[in-house]
């Protein structure tokens, strides 16, 4: 995939928090021309998802969903802007996710196929939590895209819990810069 579009997927219950800062940051390291595409889950009014699986159809999106199902396919690069919460992801986050199961079952779309090839980045503020406790959200995320096809970009972490907290650390800045083109 030669051009590259970001998808910015922002799932914190708090907004402009610490990992909504620490995104923009790192997106402001990207070239000019590298389009962004910025979606608020939280805002986003995602329906629960209904496991389908094993009985009736899913039957097609509807205009919210399908537009987010067409914008995450024209990206070339998904970033999960998800802070670390009771060791996973923000709930609009993985409700999201879950959503992909309706998507790869909807041969029209060609879900599957088109997100081969992408890939999935993750930012995220911690309060203070150890590698232990950050593998579950960055891992589950990490084999969620290779299930797909999508690369792995790579994650961006922050001890931050307080709001600016993670801007009081020069070294976080300066990864957040170099977040893209490391």
């Amino acid at each position: 995939m030669t051009d590259r579009r970001f998808l910015f997927l922002l799932s914190s219950a708090r907004s402009g928090g610490n990992t909504e800062s620490m995104a923009r940051a790192a997106a402001a390291g990207l070239p000019a021309h590298v389009p962004q595409d910025w979606c608020d889950l939280t805002k986003a009014a995602l329906p629960a998802f209904e496991d389908l699986r094993h009985g009736a159809s899913y039957g097609p999106l509807s205009a919210p969903m399908a537009d987010l199902a067409e914008r995450t396919m024209q990206a070339s690069d998904i970033v999960f802007v998800a802070p670390l919460y009771w060791y996973g992801l923000p709930a609009p986050a993985k409700l999201y996710l879950d959503h992909w199961s309706h998507w790869m079952r909807l041969p029209d779309l060609g879900f599957k196929s088109r997100m081969a090839g992408k890939r999935a980045w993750l930012i995220m503020a911690h309060a203070g939590s150890s590698e232990v406790e950050i593998a579950p959200a960055r891992e589950g995320l990490r084999l969620a895209a290779a299930y797909l096809g999508i690369g792995w970009g790579g994650a961006l972490l922050a001890d931050a819990n307080a709001p600016g907290d993670w801007q009081k650390d020069p070294k976080g800045q300066s990864a957040a810069a170099q977040f893209f083109t490391a």
